[in-house]
């Protein structure tokens, strides 16, 4: 299979920025904070290499699959015909699950 092409959610980037946020106060260190966004931005595009890697979530939304990233950190995406899309990144032990589901039956 060819490499798909990435791209984000509005959601996924204001996850992210959230998330740097959220480093950037914990540890008061700007390098620690961007390092691990361009880990999360670099675990993504890998996705790209491997679609169907990530566990089939449709519990969570229609299409939905999920990537862990660093044991601290879920993605969520969706495989389209010709690329992924990242719809939303959560960490810090947030529960994804309450969150998404309590969103869809909105």
């Amino acid at each position: 299979m060819r490499r798909l092409t990435v791209e984000y959610r509005p959601t996924a980037a204001e996850n992210i920025e959230d998330i740097f946020a959220y480093v950037l106060a914990k540890t008061g260190n700007p390098h620690i904070a961007t390092g691990y966004t361009d880990r999360i931005f670099a675990r993504c595009e890998s996705i790209g290499d491997a679609p169907f890697g990530g566990i089939a979530r449709p519990d969570l939304g229609e299409g939905i699959r999920m990537v862990p990233f660093e044991k601290s950190a879920v993605i969520l995406y969706v495989v389209e015909a010709d690329h992924i899309t990242i719809t939303n990144i959560f960490a810090g032990g947030r529960d994804y699950e309450a969150l998404l589901r309590r969103h869809i039956s909105e």
